[in-house]
């Protein structure tokens, strides 16, 4: 931390303490990446001091231009300040670990009960909430990234691009990084959000978060094994063809591809596993979810729910069995690569914390994510008040024509009252998500 030099020194949080402490962040990291990382902040720099503002800016900055989930890797890149690998395998996992086992158990008792009325009611109610909780991150990613025209503009060009032009995902981030690069290059610096942070004193950095070739080629060696040792013995005993060989093919996929969080790949992700691949039918997406958003951990649990029905329905054998081998192959190709991503790259990026190119690179792709997720917005909105969404085309461009006959007036009225109390009354996300599966409960008793 800010006190650490060659050696942690006496007074710095012992291992224990630092495990009982993101065991609390943990258990406690309900409401998303911005919620999750309000809390860090919080217990990290205000109450426990092991952080200070600079140190913990530059971290979730780094996080935020990595693949996957920023929140879990910024707690491994915390505990890794603290305690090097060791530290940061014990925050990663305690932030991941009891999401991980809630979003199992909850996508079992789907499977075992979902066709059961009441619980369809239920799942009803939720889904419809979940596009209240899609439009109020939207609402907050874009008030925090649209600084001026010329990030809107690419926010814009963004919700284009993936939604009408179908430009894979990866290469839009890929072009909102190069625009920003090339606007750093042609002198507008302005609009920036601070995030270049001057470097810390030399003292300050402990001996594994010092740059060292041999350590990056080791480690990097290492995590590369762990990543893709599993992948290849599975496609070996099962067969390329499996679904678990599939599964850990594409979420490793996903892995390197995540940037802006979850719900910046969601539409991508649940056109792959329903079209492509057949591992759940359209809302389920929406249901897997309603549920990862009343579970702590990371947003992109949804990804287990997702694996769980693939193996599940797919691996053959007793389903729940199935599910279970499903979970956890997209556990481990979802998080191993995140460990990879701090642990070979944090230590070059403190020697870096004030190069201007990569703030100003990472705020173009903010912007570009807004764009992406309003485009996840449009197709959820859509799947969740009509029933039937077709396809229209006209030379490059593809969009969505829902059947007005498939309106669905209950599940417009849900999530209408649900984005009302979660944008314009604050309410608590559990709440809202709460009363909107006991109001699709009702609805479906009544209807039946």
């Amino acid at each position: 931390m800010t006190t650490q030099t060659a050696k942690r020194p006496a007074d710095a949080p012992s291992l224990p303490e630092a495990a009982a402490t993101f065991a609390r962040i943990g258990l406690l990291s309900f409401g998303g990446p911005a919620g999750q990382i309000a809390l860090m902040h919080r217990i990290l720099v205000e109450e426990k001091k092991w952080l200070d503002e600079a140190r913990f800016l530059h971290a979730l900055n780094y996080c935020m231009l990595l693949p996957g989930p920023e929140a879990m890797q910024l707690a491994t890149y915390a505990g890794w300040l603290g305690h090097g690998v060791r530290g940061g395998l014990i925050a990663g996992l305690l932030f991941v670990l009891p999401g991980a086992l809630v979003i199992t158990g909850l996508s079992a008792a789907y499977l075992v009960a979902g066709d059961v009325p009441l619980v369809q009611g239920l799942l009803f109610g939720l889904k419809a909430a979940v596009l209240a909780v899609v439009l109020e991150a939207l609402i907050k990613v874009s008030r925090r990234a649209v600084k001026g025209p010329l990030m809107a503009l690419i926010a814009l060009a963004a919700f284009v691009g993936i939604a009408f032009l179908k430009i894979p995902f990866p290469l839009i981030i890929a072009l909102a990084a190069a625009a920003g690069v090339l606007l750093h290059r042609l002198g507008d610096r302005g609009g920036g959000h601070g995030m270049a942070v001057s470097p810390a004193p030399a003292a300050s950095v402990p001996d594994w978060a010092r740059p060292s070739a041999r350590r990056f080629l080791v480690t990097t060696v290492t995590w590369l094994a762990i990543w893709f040792g599993p992948l290849l013995a599975i496609a070996a005993v099962a067969g390329g063809g499996h679904v678990y060989a599939q599964e850990a093919g594409f979420f490793s996929k996903m892995a390197t591809v995540t940037f802006g969080g979850a719900y910046a790949v969601l539409a991508y992700v649940a056109q792959q596993a329903v079209e492509v691949h057949g591992w759940l039918r359209p809302d389920e997406m929406l249901t897997g979810l309603g549920l990862a958003e009343t579970t702590p951990g990371p947003l992109i649990l949804v990804l287990v729910f997702v694996g769980f029905l693939g193996g599940a329905r797919l691996a053959g054998g007793e389903p729940l069995v199935g599910g279970l081998g499903g979970a956890l192959v997209t556990l481990w190709f979802t998080f191993v690569p995140c460990f990879l991503w701090i642990f070979a790259g944090a230590p070059y990026v403190e020697r870096v914390r004030a190069v201007r190119w990569l703030a100003r690179a990472l705020e173009a792709v903010t912007a570009a994510v807004v764009g992406v997720i309003a485009n996840l917005a449009l197709w959820f909105s859509l799947h969740v008040v009509f029933a039937t969404v077709g396809q229209a085309r006209s030379g490059p461009f593809e969009w969505p024509v829902p059947d007005p006959a498939s309106f669905d007036p209950m599940a417009a009225a849900i999530a209408l009252a649900a984005a009302l109390a979660l944008i314009g009354l604050k309410a608590n996300m559990v709440v809202v998500l709460g009363l909107a599966a006991l109001a699709g409960m009702a609805v479906r008793l009544v209807a039946g």
